[in-house]
């Protein structure tokens, strides 16, 4: 009996500690409990895919938007008002750095690297081009390919380099760029021109010989049939316009 007794009080202790085991563990258990959640890094990547895609609207041709792996090591408390932003210096164009922040509950702020490629259609000399050459549309001929790749400047519409003078001797297949073309003047030296002068209520026209070259906007000079020579705005079709 006491040898019964005696197991009794063995297994009532035993279930006193196992029940009240949770007094031991729950310290451990509220800590890890309250771990915060970790940032998953692949909605952080799709939030900055995300971004670029807004950003990249309007470009010409087709978009491209690669963004690069995020170090997995990293341990990123999950974010409430995550924002993607680009870093000062900067642009979504080619190869670039992008940056993402939170601010609650805790506040990080990591970059990885993205790439941004617009295949269009760009503008080249279709033929050896010489110096002082008015372009035509013979002169020029389209390629395709990423011009995030290109110099700045280049050409993608052909009506932008239509006119406009060769700045410098190219050989065919060149990319045009804007450095390379100038705009043809709109009023040469010694061409006849139309001088306008116009008022409130009035219009006078006379013929007169330009003094000097001008590209359209800028200002010329003229001289008319009574040898006085006036300056007025160069425009299209050779006219001088005078305003009062």
């Amino acid at each position: 009996m006491q040898g019964l007794n005696r197991h009794i009080r063995l297994a009532v202790l035993a279930g006193s500690l196992f029940a009240n085991a949770s007094l031991f563990a729950t310290p451990d258990v509220v800590a890890l409990n309250k771990q915060p959640l970790r940032q998953d890094l692949l909605a952080v990547r799709q939030k900055i895919a995300e971004f670029l895609t807004t950003q990249t609207i309007g470009y010409p041709g087709e978009v491209g938007i690669s963004v690069g792996l995020i170090d997995p090591n990293l341990r990123l408390t999950s974010c409430h008002d995550l924002e993607v932003f680009i870093p000062k210096g900067s642009r979504v164009w080619g190869r670039t750095s992008v940056g993402a922040r939170c601010h609650t509950p805790s506040a990080w702020t990591i970059y990885t690297q993205a790439t941004v490629s617009v295949s269009s259609a760009y503008i080249v000399a279709s033929k050896p081009l010489a110096q002082g050459r008015t372009i035509t549309s013979d002169d020029l001929m389209f390629e395709t390919g990423d011009i995030t790749q290109l110099p700045s400047g280049i050409y993608t519409d052909a009506s932008q380099a239509l006119g406009r003078v060769v700045n410098i001797s190219m050989q065919a297949g060149t990319v045009l760029r804007q450095e390379m073309l100038k705009q043809a003047p709109v009023v040469q030296q010694g061409q006849t021109v139309m001088v306008v002068s116009s008022g409130r209520g009035f219009s006078v026209s006379a013929e007169g010989k330009a003094v000097t070259k001008a590209n359209e906007g800028q200002v010329v000079q003229v001289k008319v049939a009574n040898g006085q020579v006036v300056s007025g705005i160069a425009r299209p079709g050779g006219q001088v316009e005078i305003v009062f």
